[in-house]
């Protein structure tokens, strides 16, 4: 237990014992007046004589030790939840076929996607092109998580396969990579059966499902699946497609819904289109939020008080009951 004013304490103390020490003296003095009168016989008094003014002088030390603010270590039930919202920042998210951009359109419906969420789910942002980076860690300050979306740029190639890896990496706090991932450094790798189970995270990409390369984007979901982790996919751009200029070159790019379909099929996941907010949102409403427990100072100002009260009220009606008063 800890006290947010811990030298209340020391008054706390004196002030006590010097009304124990008062009642004492009172008492005795109260003993020999009645011997000295020869009623020695009636100086005990018992049980209705000291029992309301024991109430009473117990509730003053708990009254005093509530004004020093205490408060105790306690661990609270928690419900929360992990949401790993990855973006593809490739060159064909430069495309036009959706305002303002295919990542401009991807960016918005993320940030309303951010806002309909609990505060028991915490969010993490991830960026991959050829390659995948956790651009913020999974939290529950949603400012931040804003920020870190409103950064994305788009360039360079594709690797869904990347982005699930390190999204699985930012959920179960270790790298992770294919078993037959030849640049997989086994050291430092955790292996498909060392995953854990993940029931209330999932991952939630935003592309338009142009793979140009990575680990194997099945395998990835696979392993995925196998941690219980879902992946929903959000496409973004139209089937009619648009071009974009890389390098002084114009190519042709176009939303490939079947891959990002595949891709959330497999985890048990959705696909949805950009444009459908509301059903973004809901693709985490079938998430399972774990229960776990974390330590939270809780003060016990208000539980001291009551106890202090609640002993002075029945010594004062004890008083009242058998002496006619209530001190």
């Amino acid at each position: 237990m800890s006290f947010g004013h811990p030298l209340v304490l020391i008054p706390a103390v004196l002030v006590t014992a010097a009304a124990v020490a008062g009642y004492v003296v009172l008492q005795r003095r109260r003993t020999a007046a009645l011997a000295a009168a020869g009623f020695g016989r009636l100086a005990g008094g018992g049980t209705r004589r000291h029992l309301p003014y024991v109430l009473l002088l117990a509730a003053l030390p708990i009254l005093l030790t509530g004004l020093a603010r205490p408060a105790a270590e306690l661990s609270v039930p928690h419900v929360s939840g992990t949401v790993i919202l990855a973006f593809d920042v490739s060159n064909s998210m430069k495309a036009t076929d959706v305002t303002p951009s295919r990542l401009g359109a991807a960016q918005t419906a993320a940030k309303q996607f951010v806002d309909g969420q609990p505060e028991s789910v915490d969010i993490g942002v991830l960026l991959f092109g050829e390659q995948a980076l956790l651009t913020q860690a999974p939290t529950d300050d949603r400012l931040a998580t804003q920020a870190a979306i409103d950064r994305a740029t788009a360039s360079g190639g594709t690797s869904l396969g990347q982005a699930i890896l390190v999204g699985l990496g930012a959920i179960t706090g270790k790298p992770v990579s294919l078993p037959a991932d030849a640049d997989a450094d086994p050291d430092t790798a955790a292996p498909a059966n060392e995953l854990g189970y993940w029931p209330s995270a999932t991952i939630v990409i935003f592309s338009d499902g142009q793979e140009t390369g990575g680990p194997d984007v099945t395998q990835a979901a696979e392993l995925a699946a196998g941690a219980g982790v879902r992946v929903q996919t959000v496409g973004v751009g139209t089937a009619e497609g648009a071009t974009v200029e890389v390098d002084g070159y114009q190519l042709g790019t176009a939303l490939d819904e079947s891959l990002l379909t595949a891709v959330a099929q497999t985890t048990g996941g959705a696909y949805q289109q950009a444009g459908n907010t509301e059903a973004l949102i809901d693709t985490t409403r079938s998430i399972d939020l774990r229960l776990t427990t974390r330590t939270e100072p809780i003060e016990l100002t208000a539980p001291f008080a009551a106890a202090a009260l609640l002993l002075l009220v029945i010594g004062s009606l004890l008083n009242t009951r058998w002496h006619g008063r209530i001190v």
